[in-house]
């Protein structure tokens, strides 16, 4: 018996709705590393809760990109 193959690409969106959490975390994390190395340099440092902020909004091209690449990943896998 052959193995049924499905010929339509997942939908990205659900995808990214699992990974966004990750995403934006990651992305949280990094600003607020950002912020400490900025104080080492003189600039004012970003805040736990600032950084939490400004990674909502920035945390969905990340997210877009780590969907296209995990998308990307399965389909190679399956085929």
């Amino acid at each position: 018996m052959a193995p049924v193959t499905d010929p339509a690409p997942r939908p990205l969106w659900r995808l990214a709705l699992l990974l966004y959490p990750f995403a934006s975390a990651a992305v949280a994390i990094n600003l607020f590393l950002l912020g400490l190395l900025g104080l080492s340099l003189g600039l004012p440092t970003f805040s736990p809760w600032q950084a939490v902020l400004w990674a909502l909004p920035l945390g969905l091209p990340a997210t877009w990109a780590a969907a296209r690449w995990v998308r990307a990943l399965i389909t190679r896998a399956e085929g």
